[in-house]
């Protein structure tokens, strides 16, 4: 049997990119299972959070060029209730947690935000750098098991060049459209306002009481599973304030970068993969992270920049802590099943046999990535049914290896066999998204062509 054929068989049982959709619930956003689950009341070394109602804000008209973000004419300010004194370890001091009481809404003064002001790649880099490691010598200060209901955010006030760090509650973090007022390490207080939710990618604003806007570096988020701290996540997302052409740009660089060195280390280990795969590896890796429902009903264009900066801003650390509903993880969204099936076809590679560790490494994941898509696309270039559809133009390479990748490749000639120039009807509903927002892709970001005399 060829490695082609075995793909095929394999992926009957052993794969589908997507779990069967529940009406409703899309796979995307991406999100960190480990910090779904509640979270638990542990000894802490963080003080005691402070949260304030911020004042209601309504959107200013436009100003200049520069990316900002007001709030919506709704939205609900958190307050927080008296800290509770949790049983202490043994050995260690009561600690006070905070306990947020229901949300309330407040009416309040209107404060515009101040357009952000960008910094270079360069220069973002370095303080997000030192971000870090402020935030992980605060961490190191005690050897206590970091609290899992606080969320600690540094932002940086670019007319004192200082960082500024903010404790914010977990539930709080997690809540769209949430405003509060924090007090931070340098004793200024501050506005944060979530914009969009999710977990360590969380999109938020921070600014002082007058509307000028700090810029957000890095979050600390602890990661739990099953009740117990796990990791300390340091993360940084799309923030409005950040999307900018020049990390665009860098994002759109740095996954292109990364598709041609796996590209190349298969083919110095014999495993030649075509450059149109390659092309179409590049579109994917915009396509697995665009949330569904946001594609319905914000810019597209916007969306698929997000993505670019969360590359450039988080380089080998970017969807780390990334899995989606029907487990598949990091930057390739892939599901164990299929990532072991695409290790025992190509044991040679020297594929991480851990699947974690695996996705979380770009290379690793990348060259996971491209064998299956050349495996696959191998599988489907030998049948009859989907060579005649090419060939009268009712389907094309792309939208196949995209369609492949997201559900099973196997079915897809009984789908052009049963419904001709209609195939695209009988594919999963998920699929059938996904190929809006591949074709979406296609047309509104420009990607430079590969030199196929090089490959």
């Amino acid at each position: 049997m060829t490695l082609a054929a075995l793909v095929f068989a394999s992926a009957t049982g052993a794969r589908a990119q997507s779990a069967p959709l529940t009406p409703g619930v899309y796979t995307r956003p991406r999100t960190v299972s480990a910090a779904q689950q509640p979270a638990s009341a542990l000894p802490t070394a963080t003080p005691a959070v402070t949260q304030t109602p911020a004042p209601r804000q309504s959107p200013p008209p436009a100003t200049g060029d520069a990316p900002t973000w007001q709030p919506g004419t709704a939205k609900t300010t958190t307050t927080a209730a008296p800290a509770t004194t949790q049983a202490p370890a043994t050995g260690q001091q009561p600690v006070s947690v905070p306990v947020l009481a229901p949300g309330a809404q407040t009416p309040a003064s209107y404060v515009p935000l101040q357009p952000a002001r960008m910094l270079s790649v360069s220069k973002y880099r370095a303080r997000v750098a030192e971000a870090q490691r402020l935030l992980k010598s605060r961490l190191s200060l005690t050897s206590m098991t970091p609290s899992l209901s606080v969320v600690t955010i540094a932002a940086l006030d670019q007319d004192t060049s200082k960082i500024h760090q903010l404790s914010v509650l977990k539930q709080t973090f997690l809540t769209r459209g949430a405003e509060i007022v924090l007090t931070s390490s340098e004793g200024m207080n501050v506005r944060l306002q979530v914009v969009r939710p999710n977990y360590v990618n969380t999109a938020i604003v921070v600014s002082d009481l007058t509307g000028r806007q700090l810029t957000p570096l890095v979050v600390a988020y602890p990661i739990e599973k099953f009740g117990s701290f796990r990791e300390m996540a340091y993360y940084t997302s799309a923030h409005p304030s950040l999307v900018s052409p020049e990390l665009v740009r860098h994002g759109q660089s740095y996954v292109r970068t990364m598709l041609d060195l796996a590209a190349k280390r298969l083919k110095d280990k014999g495993k030649h993969i075509s450059p149109e795969l390659v092309s179409i590896a590049e579109r994917l890796c915009v396509v697995e992270h665009v949330d569904h429902g946001r594609f319905r009903s914000e810019d597209r264009g916007r969306l698929y920049d997000e993505v670019y900066v969360l590359f450039a801003l988080n380089e080998l650390d970017t969807y780390r802590f990334s899995v989606s509903s029907a487990g598949a993880g990091g930057m390739v969204q892939m599901i164990p099943s299929t990532y072991q099936m695409v290790r025992r076809l190509h044991p040679g590679v020297g594929l991480n046999p851990d699947f974690v560790a695996g996705m979380r490494n770009h290379g690793n994941a990348l060259e996971a990535m491209l064998l299956y898509m050349q495996d696959t696309w191998n599988g489907l270039a030998l049948n009859q049914e989907v060579l005649d559809a090419m060939a009268v133009k009712s389907a094309a390479q792309p939208e196949l290896v995209a369609a492949g990748y997201n559900s099973n490749p196997a079915r897809l000639p009984l789908y052009i066999r049963r419904g001709g120039d209609s195939w695209r009807t009988l594919i999963p509903r998920e699929t059938q998204m996904y190929l809006q927002i591949y074709k979406s892709v296609e047309s509104l970001v420009k990607f430079k062509e590969r030199d196929k005399d090089k490959e």
